[in-house]
């Protein structure tokens, strides 16, 4: 190759970008366009590129190549309109925001910290592009710590953020004590022998380790489960809890693990322990598509329901599933029954609810009022 030209056509006007001769001749080149600094105006426009040889018949015209391609040049960020404007949450609980854009987002939702929740599109009339996002203050960022933004990015790279009004309640969480038994540990441990790096350790080191780095997986695993949503709210109503059944832990305990009188260990509880007869039938809490039934780690045998808009819950430490992936299941469906799987001290339910994969405070789906005042007035 011994010549290049490369031009860009928009509304009937030719704009040259780069005309390069080669005298030692090349097989490739690699140029970069700076369009910034032309006529160039947002919308389509073709880039055409004429290369041509060192053949000298007939006449020096031989060889000559060209190609072209159709781009759409875009400079202007997304513009954010926010359609809820009373946002009231709890430490630890969930909350919804409403809002459309002038254009549809490669990737939008509200960031907390480290924390991305993402939107999803709705159906909508007209030229609106409405998104729903369920987020959380979540249960270890005190409301002094909370500063949610929302966020926007095109297809063209181009971002936006917003912050928006919101009034946040603080919470006190309870404080527990585990005391940890060698005949508990001697007994839980075995059932995680094939997950375990070492298994010539103490029963308390490899106890530990399951608390500690099997739990941070089993975690990000719950935040990749979220991602397996609805685009639109599958469930209705109230959220159902397991019938009959006392509160053993509750949601957000700092527990402090004890052996032989020493601290060894401190974990966060997040969800609720519901402890009824012994091997229970466990109802689906709301309406939903199972994403996950199998072995969890911590949680032992696991169901995870979503219910879209990444709201899903779920059901640990079970004995039983009666569910696979991928079953549509409607509320009070039997999902299982309770068991003592898992890092479970007893035959019980762990329940949780999770909103783009950060646990939430379940009890608040279980109150129609909350549900009413924070979640559909706002989408109705």
């Amino acid at each position: 190759m011994k010549s290049v030209e490369i031009s860009a056509l928009q509304n009937g006007k030719t704009i040259p970008l780069i005309k390069k001769s080669y005298p030692g001749g090349v097989t490739q080149t690699e140029e970069i366009l700076d369009l910034a600094k032309n006529e160039l105006q947002e919308g389509e426009f073709l880039i055409q590129v004429k290369a041509q040889d060192a053949s000298l018949y007939p006449f020096g015209k031989a060889g000559t190549s060209s190609n072209e391609k159709l781009f759409a040049y875009d400079a202007t960020p997304p513009r954010i309109f926010i359609q809820t404007h009373t946002t009231n949450l709890n430490q630890g609980g969930s909350g919804l925001m409403v809002y459309t854009l002038s254009e549809v987002a490669e990737e939008t939702g509200i960031h907390v910290g480290d924390r991305f929740f993402p939107a999803y599109l709705q159906p909508a009339t007209g030229n609106e592009h409405l998104y729903y996002c369920l987020f959380t203050i979540p249960w270890d960022t005190p409301p002094s710590q909370f500063s949610p933004v929302i966020s926007a990015n095109d297809k063209a790279g181009n971002e936006v953020e917003r912050s928006f009004n919101f009034h946040a309640n603080a919470r006190h969480f309870r404080k527990d004590k585990i005391n940890l038994s060698d005949s508990f540990m001697e007994r839980t441990v075995p059932e995680f022998q094939g997950l375990l790096p070492n298994t010539n350790g103490t029963a308390l080191e490899q106890y530990l380790y399951i608390n500690n780095t099997m739990r941070k997986q089993n975690r990000a695993k719950l935040v990749e489960l979220s991602r397996q949503t609805s685009s639109t709210m599958l469930w209705h109503g109230t959220f159902k809890r397991l019938p009959n059944a006392a509160n053993r832990a509750r949601f957000a305990d700092a527990r402090d693990y004890m052996y032989k009188g020493k601290k060894v260990d401190a974990q966060t509880h997040l969800g609720l322990d519901l402890a009824s007869l012994k091997h229970a039938p466990v109802p689906a809490a709301n309406d939903g598509v199972v994403v996950y039934a199998d072995f969890l780690g911590i949680y032992g045998n696991v169901v995870v329901l979503d219910h879209g808009l990444g709201l899903q819950t779920l059901y640990a430490h079970m004995s039983s599933l009666s569910v696979n992936q991928g079953d549509s299941i409607a509320k009070g469906d039997i999902l299982g029954h309770t068991g003592t799987t898992g890092l479970a001290g007893g035959d019980h339910l762990h329940y949780g609810v999770i909103v783009g994969g950060t646990p939430v405070q379940p009890i608040e789906w279980w109150d129609g009022t909350w549900i009413k005042n924070n979640i559909t007035s706002k989408i109705q």
